[in-house]
């Protein structure tokens, strides 16, 4: 008799559990659903930086707003909002905030960071030029012709070796 006053007892406070469980992963399923990211997330000075958002409605606009770029505002596509800006060649080098504002207020941010662009003086330094032409290119096609000619009188000469014997 003791066995189901346990069960009426505790089949309440299971669904008052799960209950509560489904509402509070609503609620941070929500909040997730609102972020901002860049592509690339780090950019040279000069470089176009695409920009991708969500908000709770993707239907309306929002803005995006960063020092490097200013203001811009991203508009739905393919369910999520997006926009394609460029990061001025005079910005400084740094980290720089992102900072989606939805339409309903509700914010989010991220970070890009900005990099100097900086051109190359001279090409990478991957060896010492050994199959570079100059100086030593006779030398090394001589060689060569000198092992295939080598082979082929080696390869003649056990062939008619063969016949003989």
């Amino acid at each position: 008799m003791r066995r189901p006053v346990l069960t009426v007892l505790a089949a309440p406070a299971v669904g008052l559990f799960v209950l509560f469980a489904l509402f509070a992963s609503a609620s941070s399923a929500q909040a997730a659903a609102i972020f901002v990211e860049t592509n690339p997330s780090t950019v040279r000075t000069g470089d176009e930086v695409s920009l991708r958002a969500s908000c709770a409605d993707n239907l309306q606009s929002a803005t995006v707003v960063s020092s490097p770029f200013g203001t811009v505002r991203v508009t739905p596509n393919f369910g999520f909002l997006t926009a394609t800006t460029r990061v001025p060649a005079d910005a400084r080098p740094g980290d720089y905030t992102v900072t989606l504002t939805c339409p309903d207020k509700q914010k989010a941010t991220s970070t890009l960071h900005v990099v100097a662009r900086v051109e190359p003086t001279q090409g990478p330094a991957t060896g010492g030029g050994g199959t570079a032409p100059g100086r030593s290119a006779p030398m090394l096609i001589g060689g060569g012709a000198s092992a295939i000619l080598a082979g082929l009188v080696l390869a003649f000469v056990s062939l008619r070796r063969r016949r003989l014997g």
